[in-house]
C-alpha cells in the first residue's frame, strides 16, 4: 500500500469516525445527528466499501426525518423554536460563566447546534416546498374542459 494512500485512509478513518459518533451522540442531544451520521459514512465509504451498505437506507431516514420536521406549520414553528432557544441559551451560557458547565466552550456549542438547525430546516423546508405538486389551480389551458 502506498504512503498517500495509507494517509488519505487515516484521514477517513479518523474524520468519518469523529462525525459518525458526534452523529451518534447528537441523536440523543439537539442536533442534527442523523445528518452527520450520514456523512460519517459517507466520507468512510469512500475508503471503506463495507461501510456502503448503510448509506441508502440512513439517507432515506434522514431525508424523511427532515421533511417530517416540516412537515406541518405546528412542527416548522415548533422547530424554529427550538432553534432560537438554542441560540439564545448559549448566548446565556457564554455570558454566564457562573452556570455549570457556564462558559463560551458551552455557550458555542449550544450556539453552533442553534445555528445548524436553523439552517437545515430551512434547507428542509425549502426542499419539501419543491417537492409538492403546484397547488390546485384552475387549469385555463384550451384542451381544459370543465
Amino acid at each position: 500500500m502506498r504512503k498517500g494512500n495509507a494517509l488519505r485512509r487515516a484521514a477517513a478513518l479518523l474524520g468519518g469516525g469523529a462525525l459518525l459518533l458526534t452523529g451518534v451522540v447528537l441523536l440523543v442531544l439537539p442536533g442534527p445527528g442523523l445528518l452527520l451520521v450520514l456523512a460519517g459514512l459517507l466520507v468512510l465509504s469512500r475508503q471503506f466499501p463495507v461501510f456502503g451498505r448503510y448509506v441508502d437506507p440512513v439517507r432515506e431516514r434522514a431525508l424523511r426525518a427532515a421533511e417530517d420536521s416540516v412537515s406541518s406549520p405546528l412542527r416548522l414553528a415548533a422547530s424554529a423554536l427550538a432553534g432560537a432557544g438554542l441560540l439564545a441559551a448559549g448566548l446565556t451560557w457564554g455570558l454566564r460563566p457562573r452556570l455549570p458547565f457556564g462558559g463560551w466552550a458551552t455557550g458555542a456549542g449550544l450556539v453552533l447546534s442553534g445555528l445548524v438547525l436553523l439552517v437545515l430546516l430551512a434547507w428542509s423546508h425549502r426542499r419539501a416546498r419543491s417537492a409538492r405538486p403546484p397547488a390546485n389551480r384552475a387549469d385555463t389551458s384550451p384542451m381544459h374542459t370543465p
